[in-house]
């Protein structure tokens, strides 16, 4: 009987449909598919900044659960409240800086470190401040694990700028400030360029700052949308 009762198990387990493994996606094409539809069509123009999006995978720096939206034109919540930028925003910031290959840049708010990861590709070296330890463990781990040699991640006060390496050839800030932070203006270099999103924590606009001869000139590129910048010279609490 307990022969019959085996071959009976296995008869019915023959039977059985298994669900179909699920494919990887194809996280290269739909990186290719991000910049030429999210980017270039959209007017992105610099193809330095073009190629430094297709080579940086931006689903490494994306939560698990929510690596299915890692190319899409969308921020992601990384956690903590905050989010990483969509791609367009991140390569738009990027353009407005005007790199060459040869700058130091700081960075205000590392988050999970893709903005960081784009910005190495630009530049000879990025110094990125994030006032969440956590999320600047998490981050320093994952750029080290990925070969992102040239960023070095800080825990700080990002409205205070880094003044350790100051002064920086750009700054780029990925939160919204009620007022352009002085003491960002004040680490730019001679010819240093400034990205920042200043206005209320609704809606902002994304205002470019640069230091030539001495006199500090700003232009406002567009509107956008940030999460609110912390510190001595962000919002309130």
């Amino acid at each position: 009987m307990s022969v019959l009762l085996e071959s009976q198990e296995i008869l019915v387990a023959a039977n059985v449909e298994f669900p179909k493994e699920v494919p990887k996606p194809d996280y290269p094409a739909l990186r290719r598919e991000m910049v030429e539809r999210q980017l270039r069509a959209r007017g992105i123009r610099d193809e330095r900044v073009l190629n430094a999006m297709l080579t940086v995978a931006r689903h490494e720096f994306v939560p698990a659960e929510f690596r299915n939206l890692s190319y899409e034109d969308r921020p992601i919540s990384i956690g903590e409240e905050q989010t990483i930028s969509q791609p367009f925003m991140v390569a738009s910031m990027a353009e407005a800086l005007h790199l060459t290959g040869d700058e130091k840049i700081l960075e205000v708010g590392t988050g999970s470190g893709y903005a960081a990861a784009v910005l190495s590709q630009l530049a000879n070296f990025v110094y990125s401040v994030e006032t969440r330890p956590a999320l600047a463990i998490a981050a320093r781990e994952r750029l080290a694990r990925l070969g992102f040699a040239n960023v070095s991640v800080h825990t700080a006060d990002g409205s205070l700028g880094l003044m350790e390496a100051a002064p920086y050839d750009a700054i780029v800030v990925a939160a919204a400030a009620p007022l352009v932070p002085q003491p960002l203006v004040d680490q730019l270099a001679e010819g240093g360029r400034l990205v920042v999103p200043v206005g209320q924590k609704e809606t902002q606009d994304l205002v470019f700052v640069q230091r030539r001869e001495g006199a500090i000139r700003s232009q406002v590129l567009y509107q956008c949308r940030f999460v609110p910048l912390t510190g001595r010279h962000g919002f309130p609490s």
